[in-house]
């Protein structure tokens, strides 16, 4: 009988993280730690660089999608595709010498994400149960924390030399890649890895089978079920673009220094990275209650950065707090939509993100549209209250829930 071999959990658990930070904090969002100097190099104006940006985030949904339908049957290979695509994308973007070719890549290279982290959730989730796969989801989730502080370390090393940075980025995304694509192996199923119910349905499993399309797709109920993490996180998305489209503007129009604002961004991912250090406490909370906590501190902190930017003290605490809020409220969705059905947390991962960067679409498209005519401070105002909204839907829906039906004679 042969036997396959498989790295130790640990080694996917942390490649994993790698793999998060890699595609999300060096390739996805530092486009726009960058643009500034792509733009100058290159030659192409803002409409252009709002053009790819929204080009990116939808072949970030595509992949998503993708992962949606696939990730239950190949998590593996979505794995070589999102390196591949991130990695790849990134390389050939640091070598563009024209407008479209940057742009293409960039667009490309966005994909990586979207496909990586219904991947992830798929693989964990074979290896672990309970509140062990919770805390290690949620651990795996952060990885675009250090992400993002790798992207400032690079600015503010090679800075104005973007190409290195994005050169770098994709090599280190494809090596990553590699070691999880290893690291997941192909474990036959046993008792310490697969739960006893699922070795039972595999028993069990009739001899018909249903089409491939519809097995990867959850019943009508499940969509049902997921409407307020939807909504939410519709809701986050919108308003935390503020932050990740017009925060490093807001601290430069304060008058802080550029080298400040690199840092501010470092800060941001450390706030995101430090949530795998809490995960053993937050692991711990039931996802609604989680949610609350995280999206109250990230509209805290967006309110902060919109009337605080010229305070530097405060504008550092914000981004980092904003990091931990906005990282461990995507880390409550994967939990929500575990809770809900395990069996499609990879579906729900896939489904909740997409919307979340649809909401980041719509917000930074409405962010761009006030801050001109209305300032900084009204739009993050603006922002931090649509955060705010977010945090408390889910009370406001269980208390409606609750309340005791009227009799009636």
């Amino acid at each position: 009988m042969k036997r396959s071999f498989s790295l130790p959990t640990s080694v996917l658990l942390a490649s994993g993280l790698g793999l998060v930070a890699a595609t999300y904090g060096l390739v996805r969002l530092a486009f726009g730690l960058f643009l500034p100097d792509v733009q100058r190099d290159l030659g192409f104006g803002a409409d252009v660089g709002g053009a790819v940006s929204s080009g990116a985030s939808v072949l970030y949904c595509t992949g998503a999608v993708v992962g949606f339908l696939l990730a239950d049957r190949a998590a593996r290979e979505l794995v070589v595709v999102a390196a591949l695509t991130a990695g790849l994308g990134a390389i050939t973007t640091a070598a563009s010498a024209t407008t479209v070719v940057f742009g293409v890549a960039a667009v490309v290279a966005s994909t990586g994400a979207g496909l990586a982290s219904p991947a992830m959730v798929q693989l964990v989730a074979g290896r672990l149960d309970g509140a062990a796969r919770d805390r290690a989801q949620a651990v795996v989730n952060s990885g675009t924390g250090p992400g993002l502080v790798a992207a400032g370390v690079l600015a503010l090393v090679l800075l104005p030399d973007w190409r290195t940075a994005w050169a770098a980025a994709g090599v280190v995304t494809l090596l990553v890649g590699a070691v999880v694509f290893l690291a997941a192996g192909r474990r036959a199923p046993d008792a310490r890895s697969t739960p006893a119910a699922a070795q039972r349905s595999a028993l069990q499993r009739p001899a018909v089978r249903r089409p491939a399309l519809r097995a990867a797709l959850p019943g009508r109920s499940w969509f049902g079920a997921q409407v307020v993490p939807v909504v939410v996180a519709l809701l986050l998305g919108a308003g935390s673009a503020a932050v990740w489209t017009y925060g490093r503007s807001a601290l430069v129009g304060a008058g802080v220094p550029s080298g400040l604002t690199v840092v501010a961004w470092i800060a941001l991912g450390v706030g995101g990275a430090s949530v795998a250090v809490t995960a053993r406490w937050t692991s711990g909370l039931p996802a609604a209650r989680l949610w609350l906590l995280t999206t109250t501190l990230a509209a805290v902190a967006v309110l902060t950065l919109g009337l605080l930017p010229h305070v530097v003290g405060a504008a550092l605490v914000a981004c980092a707090l904003f990091g931990w809020g906005y990282t461990a409220a995507t880390g409550a969705l994967i939990a929500w939509t575990t809770e809900i059905d395990h069996v499609h947390a990879a579906a729900g991962t896939a489904l909740l993100f997409v919307v979340l960067v649809a909401g980041q679409a719509l917000g930074a498209a409405a962010a761009g549209v006030l801050v001109g005519p209305a300032g900084t401070a009204t739009t993050f105002t603006a922002a931090a209250a649509v955060v705010a909204v977010a945090a408390t839907t889910p009370l406001v829906v269980a208390r409606r829930d609750l309340r005791p039906a009227v009799p009636t004679r």
